[in-house]
């Protein structure tokens, strides 16, 4: 029996978002059991709070949108990566903008913050979804699924044309340990030719070398963490979008995936586990 857990003592941290490009402010706050994760936007008047749950997604462009009572916030899949891999239950997350802060493009600020604050273990039992059957979310090539299995683990295959990518495969069992070591430095990654493009749409106006892998067809702007960076970061994003649900027993298998899939199978397993269901 897993009983819920939060972060022993609050921490922060500031820098511009990807998308909106904006300066904000973050603290990650302790929470009393069975708060769940819940973004809080200080900025507002009355600190409205958005629930970190499949139900409040609104958008999945370049990123997964959480919206409640009219109030959003996004790019959040790197943060709630982070907290899974963790196994946090509880947190409230306070920030003074609508998207949190990039760090260099990964995980790996998000999980050291954890670090750093420490884990309190609470009394009140963890509702684990403990996976009983196949859920998939199938869009022609593309596909995401999660199947039983006695633990947390993410098989990922990314299929791209382009030459320096190609076909990338990784099998991880999710622990604290291999999700630092493997996954979690793992960051966002760029095709130079579209970067003009997602600047018109008001995406990526905080990207830069520093936080984005950037690419084109002669080759790699940046160097590299590791040589499947790229499949890496998909399985980071899959590990975020995936703790909508909650905490998940299970082996997620996914092709071609991305926060749009993601989210609609977070949804159909938010549903089947839902009270009362």
């Amino acid at each position: 029996m897993a009983y819920q857990t939060t972060l022993a003592a609050a921490v922060s941290y500031a820098g511009n978002g990807l998308h909106s490009g904006r300066e904000v402010h973050m603290t990650l706050q302790p929470a009393a059991v069975n708060t769940g994760i819940v973004f809080v936007r200080t900025d507002l008047a009355g600190a409205p709070e958005i629930h970190a749950i499949a139900s409040n997604v609104t958008s999945t462009i370049r990123a997964t949108t959480l919206a409640e009572n009219g109030i959003k916030v996004f790019t959040i899949e790197h943060l709630m990566s982070a907290l899974h891999a963790q196994r946090v239950d509880n947190c409230r997350i306070e920030m003074d903008a609508e998207e949190p802060p990039v760090g260099d493009g990964s995980a790996q600020v998000f999980f050291e913050l954890l670090v750093q604050a420490g884990c309190a273990v609470q009394d009140a039992v963890r509702r684990e979804i403990v996976i009983d059957r196949v859920y998939r979310v199938d869009d022609k090539e593309r596909f995401v699924m999660v199947v039983p299995y006695d633990g947390f683990r993410v098989s990922f295959t990314s299929l791209n044309p382009h030459r320096l990518i190609g076909v990338q495969y990784e099998d991880f069992e999710i622990d604290p340990e291999t999700y630092a070591r493997e996954i979690g430095p793992a960051r966002t990654i760029a095709y130079e030719a579209e970067i003009d493009a997602l600047r018109s749409m008001g995406l990526g106006l905080g990207g830069t070398m520093e936080n984005v892998i950037v690419y084109n067809d002669d080759g790699w702007l940046n160097p590299l963490r590791y040589e499947d960076e790229l499949v890496r970061h998909k399985m980071l994003d899959v590990i975020g979008d995936l703790r909508l649900t909650g905490m998940i027993r299970g082996h997620v298998i996914a092709v071609k995936s991305a926060h749009e899939l993601n989210t609609r199978l977070a949804k159909q397993i938010s549903t089947a586990f839902s009270p009362g269901t």
